[in-house]
């Protein structure tokens, strides 16, 4: 099923890949993923219902019985209180782990081994002595160099043949591995990683910069294909690490106190 911390990254490939056309001049095509998304995961989630009950014997059976309030108009005090609650409680919780994340990150992926960080730094200086040099292109290819050497940017290359095949690079690998913590981490990690390669696009925002991504040959990162088998994977991906040691603590049912 599809949580509201799958929302974020739902709306980012969304915007990034889907264009933003309207059928009969005002259905979105987005709004029409969007919702897709979500029922994809409902149906799928109601068919895996259905096949896991021949294989997993509940030895007692419990009936859903939910008591409907009184239909009333809502009492807006009520509601502004419930808003401001919930957000205070997602930026406290879910905002620790992607903080913290974030700053991981950001370290790994601002230095690196000595020697590979060092050789970086003397192929810039190499490159921008040279007469008629451009200093704005030797920067870029110096904010890349700097990434590619750092931690992060070793980690990431070697998990990128795998996940090459897909169409991803290394820096949508080391999303994958970080939103296992919270989904929504995986904007915060790109994010991180496209501010610190900052390659003179530091005035243009995330989606941007996504969408201007491109492999060591040219082509472009976030195709349609990718961003679409990117959303599916996260449709269909396991909860985040919180939601399973939670789901893990629970006692069975029949088993409580």
């Amino acid at each position: 099923m599809s949580c509201s911390a799958r929302l974020p990254v739902y709306i980012i490939l969304t915007a990034i890949v889907i264009p933003k056309t309207y059928i009969a001049g005002f259905i979105s095509v987005q709004g029409l993923v969007m919702m897709g998304l979500y029922l994809i995961g409902i149906v799928f989630a109601m068919a895996v219902s259905y096949v896991a009950k021949w294989f997993i014997k509940i030895k007692e059976k419990s009936f859903f019985i939910l008591e409907l309030p009184v239909y009333r108009a809502p009492r807006w005090k009520n509601a502004l209180h419930t808003m401001i609650e919930k957000a205070r409680i997602f930026v406290i919780q879910a905002g620790k782990i992607i903080l913290i994340i974030s700053l991981a990150l950001w370290f790994l992926s601002s230095f690196g081994p000595k020697e590979r960080m060092h050789r970086a730094h003397t192929q810039y200086e190499q490159q921008l002595a040279q007469p008629h040099a451009d200093t704005t292109l030797v920067e870029e290819q110096y904010s890349t160099a700097k990434l590619e050497n750092s931690y992060a940017g070793i980690m990431g290359k070697a998990i990128e043949p795998v996940i090459r095949p897909l169409g991803y690079d290394w820096k949508i690998g080391i999303a994958l591995i970080t939103s296992f913590a919270a989904r929504e981490v995986f904007v915060g990690t790109m994010a991180t990683l496209y501010s610190v390669e900052d390659d003179g696009e530091e005035n243009l925002a995330l989606q941007e910069k996504m969408q201007r991504a491109t492999f060591s040959d040219g082509s472009k990162v976030f195709t349609l294909a990718t961003g679409v088998s990117l959303m599916l994977f996260y449709v269909f991906a396991m909860q985040c690490m919180s939601t399973l040691a939670i789901v893990k603590g629970k006692p069975a049912a029949g088993n409580g106190p």
